[in-house]
């Protein structure tokens, strides 16, 4: 389980799938779109909010586990990987997940310890080649 509620004032407090680093995330619902703001060091990314319960869905509808593929947003995604699912047209949002140009990446870094900490998904903690499944 995560540290944290997931306000501004009390964000959740995670661990990247290798427990390489640990960052801190949380939802700004005011936001337009609806946001979840990742701070990883100095570095802030944002999502759609709905990644949350989008990316469960997916999960849900595949059935078995799904490599991570995390990667920065000028690099290509594998695919069939989370990453990939996280930037794909087919997927709701019909694109990036990601709010920030330039820093839209790492969806299938930073997204499955969330949902891992809230009950939806459980992530392996390999230092390399990771994958989520849905719960």
């Amino acid at each position: 389980m995560a540290e944290g509620t997931g306000s501004k004032e009390d964000p959740w407090v995670l661990t990247t799938p290798p427990g390489s680093s640990s960052y801190s995330m949380y939802r700004d619902e005011a936001a337009d779109p609806p946001t979840l703001v990742c701070r990883v060091g100095s570095t802030t990314l944002t999502y759609h909010l709905r990644a949350v319960d989008d990316l469960h869905a997916w999960l849900v509808e595949q059935g078995d586990w799904v490599p991570l593929g995390a990667s920065d947003e000028k690099k290509a995604a594998a695919e069939g990987t989370v990453e990939a699912w996280g930037r794909s047209p087919d997927n709701p949002v019909g694109g990036w997940y990601g709010l920030r140009n330039g820093y839209r990446g790492r969806f299938g870094m930073y997204l499955p310890p969330l949902l891992e900490a809230l009950g939806l998904a459980e992530v392996t903690h390999d230092p390399r080649n990771n994958a989520m499944r849905a719960i």
